[in-house]
């Protein structure tokens, strides 16, 4: 594998309910050579837009989103070496205890390749529906880092937190990986020094590579140096949209990203299920050419 990590967006809205096609993509996926594969996650979709937030009319029932830890496990199965990635999983939504358990369960199947990226989401419908809170995920999210890492790296666990309390008691099978890497997508102010803080990757979910990235990336790295940590042993993944099959721009966007600062490249398909599939036969000579 190349220093470089490069990874491709696995394409829930356009992606069918058809396992074929799915475990297609995934085996293709790592046949072309990627390092990763990312998997985002939404539990439920309003059939209206109810969120004040930019692509938030794609969200909606209309676009189909596959349980991403169901789909990684899938993809343990019928794959050998490339990462699994949630991007990202919205933790606050959900049991910290329990998403430890299967997040455990599928590094187990997978034999040590899960990474954990994690979010606060922006869906309030969905907190709703899970009975979590939306309006101190912030906080929660970083408890629930700490009890996840706990039940990740010891069999028995006594924890006392203000959400979370677990008294001697611990996951079993525990994870290969003690403990798994935890990523933590992000693109406020707040949630990046977060990330700097206490990530061991920020998935950078910030528009384009330009001068206002460098510095926020730039940043980044100050904010980890003050935190203690060696900036350099933090990854920091950008996202390409890769539209069309324009190789050229996707690789100019590439080196621009990794002139920032990026340390991996995850690349999206944009566009309808077959004009992806398309796509595909360009990935090859892209990735042969950022290494």
């Amino acid at each position: 594998m190349s220093t470089l990590n490069l990874g491709v967006h696995f394409p829930q809205g356009q992606m069918p309910a058809d396992y074929q096609i799915i475990r297609k993509f995934l085996i293709d996926s790592e046949a072309q050579g990627f390092d990763h594969i990312n998997v985002p996650d939404h539990v439920l979709q309003t059939q209206t837009p109810r969120a004040d937030f930019p692509a938030a009319a794609n969200y909606t029932t209309e676009y189909p989103h596959h349980e991403v830890l169901s789909v990684l496990s899938f993809a343990a199965a019928v794959t050998d070496y490339i990462k699994l990635k949630t991007a990202v999983l919205i933790l606050p939504q959900r049991q910290a205890a329990l998403v430890a358990k299967q997040a455990a369960q599928i590094d187990v199947l997978s034999n040590g390749r899960l990474q954990l990226g994690v979010g606060l989401g922006w869906n309030e419908p969905e907190y709703e529906a899970l009975h979590m809170s939306f309006t101190n995920r912030a906080a929660r999210m970083e408890e629930q880092i700490q009890v996840c890492r706990a039940l990740w790296q010891s069999p028995h666990v006594t924890f006392a937190g203000k959400w979370h309390t677990i008294n001697d008691a611990g996951v079993a099978p525990m994870p290969i990986q003690q403990p798994i890497p935890v990523w933590i997508g992000a693109f406020a102010p707040p949630a990046i020094k977060r990330a700097a803080r206490i990530a061991d990757g920020w998935q950078a979910m910030l528009p384009a590579p330009d001068g206002q990235a460098k510095s926020v990336f730039d940043q980044f790295k100050a904010d980890a140096a003050q935190a203690g940590r060696n900036p350099d042993t933090i990854g920091i993944e950008a996202t390409i949209f890769a539209t069309g099959d324009d190789t050229s721009a996707w690789l100019h966007q590439a080196h621009a990203w990794l002139e920032c600062g990026a340390t991996q490249i995850m690349f999206r398909p944009q566009g309808d299920f077959h004009s992806i599939l398309r796509a595909n036969e360009a990935w090859a000579s892209v990735l042969s050419q950022l290494r």
